[in-house]
């Protein structure tokens, strides 16, 4: 069995949710939601290391609240950097020599089910890089910064990238390599990266289902949906500190 290492990034500033805190905090049911994130992965046998990458404001939380936890997971906490491509470049420096592949995941997706996980593993150690992604279905307009609109987008090959994104350990790690020097590129995930360095990424379909939360509003949102799943065995790595108010 292959094993992959699974970076779940949670360094981003939370600008749109609306609240001083970090979304990563935000509580679903009473448990922060990149708890739950992480829950995803931690139990997988084809899981070989997991990292959690943080702001540094948050760091001192993250180790002083749930750093027992978190080490009893197994999970290794690493500062990211001001930008997302940053945080996944410090953390791949943290891979252990056995993970064939790396996963990127984002913290507050915490609604990922086991079998787009599978898919989308899967599909990787076929093709070297894939990804999840929701076929769109609205009508898409792009408009001019006078909110006119300029063109109707046909939308039959659109669809929305989700996470997580696999790849082949040697393809993800050459190609933060090959932009390790750029800094004039807006990078908003980690395929845009492969794909500049000129590695085809494979999309395996995924459902709407599968949400990043952004706004407060998605919080009530990602609580109906893990209450609309059947319940599953709560995760074995939980620990002592399971019942605690998280």
């Amino acid at each position: 069995m292959a094993k992959t290492a699974v970076i779940i990034v949670g360094a981003g500033k939370s600008e749109r949710f609306g609240v001083s805190e970090s979304k990563i905090f935000a509580k679903i049911d009473s448990r922060p939601v990149f708890l739950r994130t992480v829950e995803l992965f931690i139990n997988r046998k084809d899981v070989c290391q997991t990292i959690l990458v943080v702001g540094q404001s948050d760091m001192d939380q993250v180790k002083q609240k749930y750093g027992p936890n978190l080490g009893f997971m197994g999970v290794q906490v690493v500062q990211g950097g001001d930008h997302r491509h940053e945080s996944v470049a410090l953390a791949i420096k943290a891979l252990k020599d056995e993970a064939e592949y790396v996963a990127v995941h984002d913290a507050v997706r915490p609604c990922t089910t086991q079998q787009m996980i599978d898919d989308v593993i899967a599909d990787a150690q076929k093709t070297g890089a894939a990804i999840l992604a929701n076929p769109i279905t609205a009508t898409v307009k792009r408009v001019t910064s006078e909110m006119v609109i300029e063109q109707t987008i046909p939308r039959a090959e659109l669809f929305e990238a989700q996470t997580p994104q696999v790849f082949r350990r040697d393809v993800i790690e050459e190609a933060y390599a090959a932009m390790a020097d750029s800094t004039d590129i807006q990078l908003t995930d980690d395929a845009q990266v492969a794909e500049l360095a000129g590695h085809a990424v494979s999309v395996v379909p995924s459902d709407s289902t599968n949400i990043k939360i952004t706004t407060k509003a998605d919080i009530s949102l990602a609580k109906a949906i893990l209450k609309s799943r059947p319940t599953t065995k709560p995760s074995s790595k939980l620990g002592a500190f399971e019942e605690a108010e998280w």
